[in-house]
């Protein structure tokens, strides 16, 4: 396990999506050694963006956390279908749930810490059952875990998102982690999004910030089952209307000076990013609609952040004395996934 500054607490990242997550956690002082992500185009905006990261693009079923062993957190946007009302909250019972293969990958890991992110559906009375039959498998494997719902909202991303959030820690650090506490309340749909609603001219822009006041619903990403990109059922679209945002669809670019004055435009992909707070630089690979359910389908990177920042600061409450003489072995032969490096492939159009 890393111990010093010279060595980073290590993150072996599952289903990564396109990264909001494994982002959050970096931003939170964890070094990514490696992510698990099945979808091509969600691997691509990885190597994009993180060209010395180590991805197995791969089913999470026929990937083995061996060679991962001793990495310091293993975290997963673990799927939420099984869970979610729009899955049909099937849970055990639905061949999608891979909170079993989470499971085997940590007891190979064999990790100081844990995090899984799931939707608000699984902290529901339901899967009451499945999640005490979790809890206790955490603890003959080692581990003390605890879960609770966040806000997005509360952590300086302006949309509600609740968030269901477990993190499991050994036992001789589990003392040491508190949740994060909610930050000041930040910005508002309009004036988060202010700068790419004006860019292209539009002269309503000023004025649909003021009726964007507010933060907004949970962004939806969808399913490959699920057709072109939107924002959401019809109680989500209104109230994205109440914001002054046409929710049918996701456009190509921001309003023009054409654009009526007083109308309700729709988002951008860039624009939905934003607001998921992903920052302008992070790019996606694939064509709107699979770089759309990548944003929509994303843990924010800024609540990643704040609980990894807690998670980082148990593990460094509890450091050893036999710090110096680890990072000594670590400098004379590094782990493998120290040293492993992907060359960035061609972004996918």
């Amino acid at each position: 396990m890393s111990e010093t500054a010279d060595f980073p607490f290590t993150v072996l990242e599952l289903c990564t999506g396109g990264g909001g997550q494994a982002l959050g956690l970096e931003m939170a002082g964890f070094e990514c050694v490696g992510t698990v992500e099945n979808d091509l185009h969600a691997c691509e905006t990885i190597r994009l963006n993180r060209p010395t990261w180590l991805v197995h693009e791969t089913d999470l079923q026929q990937f083995s956390a061996r060679k991962f062993q001793g990495v310091d957190l293993v975290a997963a946007g673990v799927p939420c279908p099984p869970f979610s009302i729009a899955g049909k909250q099937l849970g055990a019972d639905d061949d999608r749930d891979l909170f079993p293969e989470a499971l085997r990958i940590i007891e190979e890991a064999q990790p100081a810490a844990l995090m899984l992110e799931n939707v608000a559906g699984f902290a529901s009375s339901k899967f009451s059952s499945y999640r005490a039959t979790l809890f206790r498998q955490l603890d003959e494997m080692g581990y003390r875990a605890e879960w609770q719902m966040l806000n997005a909202s509360d952590y300086g991303v302006p949309q509600l998102r609740p968030r269901f959030v477990l993190v499991g820690l050994r036992h001789k650090y589990f003392n040491d982690f508190e949740w994060p506490l909610p930050t000041i309340p930040g910005d508002t749909v309009g004036s988060i999004l202010q700068d790419l609603m004006a860019e292209n001219g539009w002269p309503g822009a000023l004025k649909w910030v003021g009726r964007a006041d507010g933060i907004a619903p949970t962004i939806v990403g969808g399913s490959k089952k699920h057709g072109g990109p939107d924002l959401g059922p019809t109680r989500a679209r209104e109230q994205w209307r109440r914001l002054g945002v046409d929710g049918l669809g996701i456009a190509n670019s921001a309003p023009d000076a054409s654009f009526p004055v007083d109308g309700s435009p729709r988002l951008t992909s860039r624009m939905v990013a934003r607001i998921q707070s992903f920052p302008d630089n992070w790019e996606f690979s694939g064509k709107k609609t699979a770089a759309y359910r990548q944003i929509g389908n994303a843990f924010p990177p800024l609540v990643a952040r704040a609980v990894g920042a807690s998670i980082n600061s148990a593990l460094s409450g509890c450091r050893t004395k036999t710090a110096a003489a680890k990072s000594l072995r670590l400098l004379e032969s590094p782990p493998q996934w120290k040293t492993r490096t992907h060359k960035t492939k061609a972004r996918v159009s």
